[in-house]
């Protein structure tokens, strides 16, 4: 059957060869799909910035659809959508701002402090369930977003299979 390539952005495969790859890869579906997984990930001033150059689409306005949908050049976003998005890129502003004044530490001075609070905990045996609560370091961003690796283990800790063997 031969090697087959998995399009991430279009949710499809194909024989994997030159002439079919840059067929793909070169395709408006393809093109069009990158650029929707992309615009996930701008930020709001970003798309403000877009949205306020666009003219209103009449076809949207009028019946609440637009046959081009995400295609269409003009804006689908409502003067009450352009100001609510107004509202969250002057707030990321002020955050940024605020945050700003937070020192960030580095991994390297959380360490020093668990450390600290684990030889103090274990010194001190009535506040080691107290002292041991995990903590992230300063400076991360939300628990949400981190990666399954870098969250917190649950509580009491990962279990542990029998018979488990890794290779």
């Amino acid at each position: 059957m031969g090697k087959r390539y998995f399009c991430d952005y279009c949710d499809r495969s194909f024989q994997d060869n030159l002439h079919n790859r840059k067929k793909h890869l070169n395709g408006v579906q393809h093109l069009r799909a990158k650029k929707a997984w992309y615009d996930l990930f701008r930020d709001a001033a970003a798309v403000l910035l877009e949205e306020q150059s666009k003219k209103p689409c009449r076809k949207f306005l009028q019946t609440g659809q637009c046959d081009f949908g995400f295609n269409c050049r003009f804006s689908h976003m409502t003067e009450e959508d352009l100001e609510k998005l107004n509202a969250q890129v002057q707030e990321e502003r002020r955050s940024k701002e605020e945050g700003a004044e937070v020192p960030v530490g580095t991994v390297e001075d959380w360490l020093e402090k668990r450390e600290k609070r684990v030889s103090l905990a274990q010194s001190n045996s009535s506040l080691t369930e107290k002292m041991l609560v995990f903590q992230y370091p300063p400076g991360w961003p939300p628990i949400q977003d981190l990666p399954p690796s870098l969250q917190a283990p649950p509580p009491g800790g990962w279990p542990v299979l029998p018979n488990l063997q890794w290779g």
